[in-house]
């Protein structure tokens, strides 16, 4: 196999190639009343997790609650509460219900209902702002490309007119809202009723668009779309892009540049790129069209870092002349990702992007020496942590789900519980990234055990080592 194919698939199969097996973290909710509940029964029995759970810093920028208990392993011996105190091991979840919808929405939802109950249970309430940019907008913008296109499949139309969209568009959210879901999801993905319109996009019918479209080409580009080509060797996002370009009125081939004139032109594309989306959710099947566009929507988030973090100032003034171990420096490049980790859930890819950009900005301020290696960074600190066994949790740079289980909770697939090395920029200049570059591969894997030096990686995970290990998440308070 050549070596850049193999590049490629490493970031997915590096821990089967170590001998680990994807670890399953099953992260169980403990809704408001329930923390209260368990903080009160604390002061009263002045229980010694106390001083532990005080410890917990907030992350910032994000309302949050406590914790969330996830194993009965760790939960503490509490003599038995009075009721109707409910243990942490055996959360509540919020019940579903029938949602009071508009009547102004002429849709069977039911036959959408599958992609409605994976958007739900994606963008569930506590864990949509931990997974917004990797499976709860996703997976919401994929439904709403499927409504848009199944809405009337009698109609000869691919867009909903304006009243009808704001109408469509609040029956969606009041649905996924009465299945678990947050009700933040619009403003969180930044999505409104607009999307459904059609919006600036001079073709909005069946009819036109396979006049002037190669609707078959289309089709035949998107029916399957390979997750393990489609965004280094694309086959559907340049078909898709062609047929909103020629839609929109810019007669162009897909090589050339769009225009830049104004932002009107900008817009109109986009708006005819739903267009698009629209008319592959009416040719296709629901799930098939589901899956395409997840695997669409990875290639687009994997390319940029998620995450937000001020300029790295005081940890260029600590490691600007550093080239052997520094316990002060590492200590400040400590703190510093200490303080952008707990902002969200992101892929392996992302955390490359993330590692790249850091560097990039250190190397800029005068930063030469590698002091990701120097400190023992690895690609996983760039994500949410374990609580008390410094691990962190990187999503498969595939799309992937939130499952939801009466029983268990919700749990989804962690990918690199490995000690992948964090990569050190080769300047300062972001230009050279490319995760789909032939000499692109991830850092050598940790032969041994190696000393440590104040950095994140505290005692690494051995290749067979059974456990599951615990998140203490946390929960973004709802603001009704």
């Amino acid at each position: 196999m050549p070596r850049g194919e193999l590049a490629m698939g490493s970031l997915e199969t590096v821990c089967w190639l170590k001998g680990c097996l994807v670890y399953r973290f099953l992260l169980f909710i403990i809704w408001l009343s329930s923390f209260q509940d368990v903080a009160a029964h604390d002061k009263l029995n002045e229980h010694s997790s106390r001083s532990t759970t005080s410890e917990l810093a907030n992350p910032p920028g994000i309302g949050v609650s406590g914790p969330i208990q996830v194993s009965p392993s760790v939960i503490p011996k509490y003599a038995s509460p009075a009721l109707p105190w409910t243990p942490p091991m055996y959360p509540t979840f919020p019940d579903t219900y029938e949602p009071k919808l508009t009547g102004k929405c002429p849709t069977d939802f039911q036959a959408i209902s599958s992609v409605i109950d994976t958007a739900a249970s994606d963008c569930s309430q506590p864990f949509a702002a931990l997974v917004g940019n990797v499976i709860c907008c996703p997976q919401f913008v994929s439904l709403l490309h499927i409504f848009q296109g199944q809405h009337n499949v009698k109609s000869n139309k691919l867009v909903l007119p304006d009243a009808v969209a704001t109408d469509c568009f609040s029956d969606i959210v009041s649905i996924l809202v009465s299945r678990r879901a947050n009700m933040t999801i619009p403003a969180l993905c930044s999505v409104t009723s607009s999307n459904l319109t059609g919006g600036s996009c001079p073709v909005t019918d069946v009819t036109t668009f396979q006049k002037v479209v190669n609707s078959s080409k289309l089709l035949d580009a998107c029916r399957t779309v390979d997750p393990l080509k489609e965004c280094c060797r694309p086959i559907c996002q340049p078909a898709i892009m062609e047929a909103a370009l020629i839609i929109s009125g810019h007669q162009m081939t897909v090589g050339d540049k769009i225009p830049l004139a104004g932002s009107n032109n900008v817009n109109a594309i986009n708006d005819c790129k739903n267009v698009v989306f629209s008319y592959l959710s009416r040719k296709l099947p629901a799930d098939k069209a589901n899956t395409a566009f997840r695997i669409l929507s990875s290639c687009k988030v994997n390319k940029a870092c998620p995450l937000e973090f001020k300029e790295p100032t005081e940890v260029i003034k600590a490691c600007r002349n550093v080239a052997a171990p520094s316990p002060s420096c590492c200590s400040s490049l400590n703190a510093y990702i200490s303080g952008i980790q707990n902002q969200m859930l992101i892929t392996n890819k992302q955390a490359i992007v993330c590692a790249t950009v850091i560097g990039s900005m250190l190397r800029k301020g005068g930063v030469m020496t590698n002091i990701y290696e120097l400190c023992d960074v690895d690609l996983k600190d760039f994500s949410v942590q374990a609580y008390g066994m410094q691990q962190g949790c990187l999503l498969r740079s595939y799309p992937a789900d939130l499952i939801f289980d009466n029983t268990s909770g919700y749990s989804f697939t962690c990918d690199l519980t490995d000690n992948i090395a964090a990569p050190w920029p080769s300047s300062s200049s972001m230009s050279s990234l490319s995760l789909c570059a032939p000499e692109m591969s991830l850092p050598a894997l940790p032969t041994s055990q190696t000393i440590k030096n104040h950095g994140f990686c505290n005692g690494g995970v051995g290749a067979l080592r059974l456990i599951v290990l615990v998140f203490l998440l946390y929960v973004v308070v709802v603001r009704h």
